[in-house]
């Protein structure tokens, strides 16, 4: 579903997108030296399920460690996503436990 799709950063309002049909997914971000906050993850209900949503987190965790940024996690559900991808642990800013 996630492979067809383009992975757009809306620098203007500041958050990364995705757009399958005609649902929007996205994640708002805060942009802060050299780390980025994800404050919002927002899936609308069409396309709401989990294999869609891990989909698109390791797209966007893929495009912001492309870009050497530390990650700050701080939705529920993206914190969530962190702990059960060790992989994605390593992006966390020195000293931030999850």
């Amino acid at each position: 579903m996630v492979e067809a799709a383009e992975l757009i950063d809306n620098d203007f309002l500041r958050q990364f997108e995705i757009k399958i049909d005609n649902d929007l997914a996205k994640i708002e971000y805060s942009l802060q030296e050299r780390k980025i906050f994800l404050t919002k993850l927002i899936i609308p209900d069409t396309i709401n399920n989990e294999e869609f949503k891990k989909e698109f987190l390791s797209l966007v965790f893929e495009e912001i460690e492309s870009r050497n940024l530390s990650v700050m996690p701080t939705c529920p559900a993206i914190a969530k996503f962190v702990r059960s991808n060790r992989k994605y642990k390593r992006m966390l800013p020195v000293g931030v436990r999850i």
